[in-house]
C-alpha cells in the first residue's frame, strides 16, 4: 500500500518529526510531544502514533550511538523495570482508558511540578538523592503514558530533573531510557495492528529527518551551558503541560 500522499499532511508532519528529533537528541524538555497532536490535525491520533513509533526507534538508535558512554546506571536500574510494567498495564487497559484522560492527568502534574520549581527558584538548588520508591512510581507512569500517547517525557522528568545531573548525563540517560521503552512498545503496537503497510511506508518517507534532527539535538546539548539547558528543559516541560491539559480538556468536555 502506498504512503499518505496528501501534501498537507507532510507540511505538518515534517516539522513535527523534526521537533521530535531535537527532543530525542536531549534538548527541549519533551517538546517532541507536540508531534502526535500536530499530525492529528490531518490524520487520526491512533494512526499518527503508529507512524511515529518506527521513527522514534530510529531516532533512539542515533541517540544511543551518541550517548552510549553517558548515562546514569542508578536511574535506569530504579526506573526501567517499573516503566516496562507501565507499558504492560497500558496494553491491558488500552480499550478502557481514554487518551484524553491520561493527557489531562499528566499535564496537570507536569504544570504543578514546573510551577513549584519556579516559585522556589531563589532557594539553593541541591541535588536530590536517588529514591527507589519515587523512581518506581514515576517510571511506571512514564511507561504507561508513553504507551498510551507517546507522552512519557513529563513523568520521567518529574523524577530526574531534581537529581540535577549534568546536562550530558541527563540527556544520555533519557535517551537510553526511552530507547528501551520504545523498543518494548513495538510488541504491543504490533499486536494492536498499528504497523500496517500504509503507516510503515509513510514512516519510511519521513525517516530521513530522524538522524539529522536527532544529531542536531545532540550537538546543541554539548554546546550550551548547564544553566541554560535546565532553563530550556523546564520551559519545555511547562509548554508541554499546557498542551496536554488543553488536549485533555478538549477531548473530554469539548473545551475550546
Amino acid at each position: 500500500m502506498l504512503p499518505i500522499t496528501d501534501p498537507t499532511f507532510y507540511l505538518v508532519a515534517i516539522p513535527a518529526v523534526f521537533l521530535v528529533g531535537i527532543s530525542k537528541g536531549g534538548l527541549g524538555g519533551g517538546m517532541g510531544l507536540v508531534a502526535v497532536p500536530l499530525m492529528s490535525l490531518i490524520i487520526s491520533p491512533v494512526q499518527a502514533a503508529g507512524i511515529l513509533l518506527p521513527i522514534l526507534v530510529a531516532m533512539d538508535l542515533v541517540g544511543l550511538a551518541s550517548y552510549r558512554q553517558s548515562w546514569d546506571h542508578a536511574t535506569m536500574r530504579n526506573m526501567l523495570p517499573a516503566a516496562i510494567a507501565g507499558i504492560g498495564v497500558g496494553w491491558l487497559l488500552a480499550a478502557y482508558v481514554s487518551e484524553h484522560q491520561i493527557k489531562l492527568l499528566v499535564g496537570i502534574i507536569a504544570f504543578l511540578f514546573v510551577l513549584n520549581h519556579w516559585l522556589k527558584r531563589k532557594a539553593p538548588r541541591i541535588a536530590k538523592p536517588q529514591n527507589r520508591i519515587k523512581a518506581g512510581i514515576w517510571g511506571f507512569l512514564a511507561g504507561f503514558t508513553s504507551f498510551v500517547s507517546h507522552a512519557g517525557g513529563p513523568p520521567y522528568q518529574m523524577y530526574t530533573l531534581p537529581l540535577r545531573q549534568s546536562s550530558v548525563l541527563f540527556a544520555g540517560t533519557s535517551v537510553i531510557f526511552f530507547t528501551v521503552v520504545n523498543a518494548v512498545k513495538l510488541v504491543p503496537y504490533f499486536f494492536l495492528g498499528q504497523f500496517n503497510a500504509a503507516n510503515l511506508s509513510t514512516s519510511l518517507v519521513l525517516l530521513p529527518i530522524a538522524p539529522i534532527s536527532t544529531l542536531l539535538g545532540v550537538y546543541l546539548v554539548h554546546r550550551i551551558s548547564q544553566k541554560l539547558f535546565y532553563q530550556l528543559t523546564y520551559l519545555g516541560v511547562f509548554v508541554v503541560s499546557l498542551k496536554l491539559v488543553y488536549d485533555g480538556l478538549q477531548g473530554m468536555v469539548g473545551f475550546s
